[in-house]
């Protein structure tokens, strides 16, 4: 089985087409999706609608899912990204509001070696950054393998051996996961990557083989960043995105 994963698209059409058109050549049998459809960029909507048609085998809320939906408020969101939840909420038809209300809490089994979840196991809004979060992670964690979004930023831990941070770079972009012991894994952002590389990022999981390739795709960052202006989001939106962070 091989699994499309996305996570933390974040409302960015340009990015999110971007990553379809790149997967489609590569090819999965399903799609995961890890949350945050929603916030900081202009087209809720297309994305949300986009993602739906894809028809993922399993999809998990994320943090800006949860507030868009009126389920948490924004008084645990800095000013920039207040501003653009509540933009979301307001833009977004009934319907699709409906869809994120609707979005489980993970952690969620795929598979009885795999599961998903938007932040970690055993709080969906923490941020796993280093060593201690992982294995903590990985000690909640279900499944052997955790797929895991949140912060942005591409890595995997793995409990038999040291953690490491892989390359983002086209040329070398497969993994071979360990034969076993526990893994997490974050495949990066598709709409607002934040380690410095400015191109969308998602990947592919074989599971049978026990392979991941972490893509990273360039995009029409221009044309995001038009929408983000044209709709009156802050600025700093659309600046962030030409810098990967």
């Amino acid at each position: 089985m091989r699994y499309l994963i996305l996570s933390d698209m974040h409302a960015n059409r340009h990015a999110l087409d971007a990553v379809l058109a790149d997967a489609s050549g590569i090819g999965y049998d399903a799609v995961l999706v890890l949350g945050d459809l929603v916030g900081y960029g202009a087209d809720p909507a297309a994305v949300v609608e986009r993602t739906l048609e894809l028809n993922p085998v399993a999809m998990i809320r994320g943090n800006h899912d949860k507030v868009a939906a009126g389920l948490e408020p924004a008084s645990f969101f800095n000013d920039v990204a207040r501003r653009a939840i509540e933009w979301t909420a307001e833009v977004l038809p009934p319907g699709l509001i409906q869809t994120l209300v609707d979005l489980p809490k993970g952690p969620l089994g795929v598979s009885p070696e795999l599961e998903i979840c938007h932040g970690a196991p055993f709080d969906e809004d923490y941020y796993v950054f280093d060593t201690d979060d992982a294995r903590r992670a990985m000690d909640a964690a279900a499944s052997p393998i955790c797929l895991y979004g949140h912060t942005h930023l591409p890595a995997l831990f793995a409990a038999a051996g040291k953690p490491f941070a892989p390359r983002t770079d086209l040329e070398v972009d497969e993994f071979q996961l360990p034969p076993d012991g526990r893994v997490l894994l974050n495949v990066g952002s598709v709409g607002q990557p934040r380690d410095g590389d400015p191109r969308a990022a998602y990947g592919v999981l074989d599971l049978d083989r026990r392979v991941i390739r972490l893509r990273r795709v360039p995009y029409d960052v221009a044309g995001a960043q038009a929408h983000i202006i044209a709709a009156g989001l802050p600025h700093a939106l659309a600046a962030r995105l030409e810098r990967g962070q």
